[in-house]
């Protein structure tokens, strides 16, 4: 898969101390993976849901959410937001207009 705007974790990492190595793996096993479906994401991170037209992703443990939009057919991962968990309970990212 081909990461967009993979520069939003470069920032979360340096951010996030603590997330960088999870973030590291996440963008590894990610650009090696050529999922075709949620299902495919799913057997690679089984943790990741669908939020409306988001995937969410759990990061270093459960104590941050990637939220990207992926295209399986063009093999992309959109990078919207990486936030903590706090920050994502709060729930301004459903807002996006990239999951209407």
């Amino acid at each position: 898969m081909r990461i967009i705007s993979d520069s939003r974790l470069r920032e979360a990492s340096a951010k996030y101390p603590n997330a960088q190595a999870s973030v590291r793996a996440w963008i590894k096993v990610t650009k090696a993976a050529n999922w075709q479906s949620l299902e495919e994401a799913r057997k690679t991170f089984p943790s990741a849901d669908l939020v409306g037209k988001l995937t969410v992703f759990n990061i270093a443990g459960n104590h941050y959410r990637l939220i990207t939009w992926i295209d399986y057919q063009k093999h992309r991962v959109y990078i919207r937001y990486f936030l903590t968990h706090a920050e994502y309970d709060k729930g301004r990212w459903k807002d996006d207009s990239w999951n209407q």
